[in-house]
């Protein structure tokens, strides 16, 4: 089993080199990272200007690469360019420092990275922990739930031909795993406008997570409950709903 392994961490990131090295016990891994942080910068692209690339070494049998690129470049150039002889059966990205729970996916580069992966028709998954800057036995620990859930998939692989499994992982003791949907994210935003000392005006953008009602078969529920979420997430857009009303208008132009 070929596997490509990618983060929006950087490449120097324990989560990334510690959930490489324990798949590699049981897959061909291939790694291709941001060569810096490019956390919340979802399904961005670089088309305006080059993407240089870095050969990275994490262990003797894991083929690495970091590029100057997002995220989602990231499974773009793995899979188009780096290892274009490799036919790569899954596509993995993570472990994130920090959850991506609810409609926090629409920022993650995390979860795009994984979302390129289905564009790319590749089976993908993304992976995050419920907590941020931990050490990496904990990333170590985290790893094995990836290799028991790639060990349980691989040969159902065509479940997800037309979706990413986005999978969180709580802080605290795991109980085990549930199915999940995602839930609402939604922030109190601070917006803290500043001036340099050459006389710029910046804005630094921060805020803290709402309190809000969760569903019980949410993914956040879960995860507070001490749970691993796993939630199918597809890129379908359309409000096929909305599509029948919208011709029943007679719309002029």
């Amino acid at each position: 089993m070929n596997i490509l392994i990618t983060n929006d961490d950087g490449i120097r990131a324990d989560g990334i080199i510690e959930l490489a090295k324990e798949i590699s016990n049981i897959a061909n891994v291939y790694v291709v990272a941001p060569e810096s942080q490019k956390s919340a910068t979802g399904h961005a692209i670089t088309i305006h200007n080059p993407i240089m690339v870095n050969d990275e070494f994490i262990d003797e049998n894991i083929k690495a690469y970091s590029i100057s690129g997002t995220p989602a470049d990231c499974v773009k150039v793995g899979i188009e360019a780096l290892f274009k002889d490799v036919n790569i059966d899954l596509v993995l990205s993570g472990i994130n420092n920090g959850p991506n729970l609810g409609t926090d996916v629409v920022y993650s580069g995390t979860a795009s990275a994984a979302i390129e992966g289905l564009i790319q028709n590749k089976p993908s998954i993304a992976v995050s922990y419920d907590d941020f800057n931990i050490d990496k036995e904990v990333y170590r620990k985290s790893a094995k739930y990836v290799v028991n859930l790639i060990n349980t998939m691989k040969d159902k692989l065509e479940l997800l031909d037309d979706c990413i499994l986005n999978v969180n992982i709580p802080k605290t003791e795991v109980k085990g795993f549930k199915i999940t949907k995602l839930g609402e994210r939604k922030y109190d935003n601070v917006m803290d406008e500043r001036v340099s000392p050459y006389g710029k005006r910046y804005v630094w953008i921060g805020g803290d997570i709402k309190d809000l009602n969760q569903e019980e078969d949410s993914d956040i529920t879960a995860v507070e409950n001490g749970y691993i979420s796993i939630t199918p997430v597809n890129i379908e857009m359309t409000n096929l709903g909305m599509v029948n009303r919208l011709k029943e208008i007679d719309i002029n132009l």
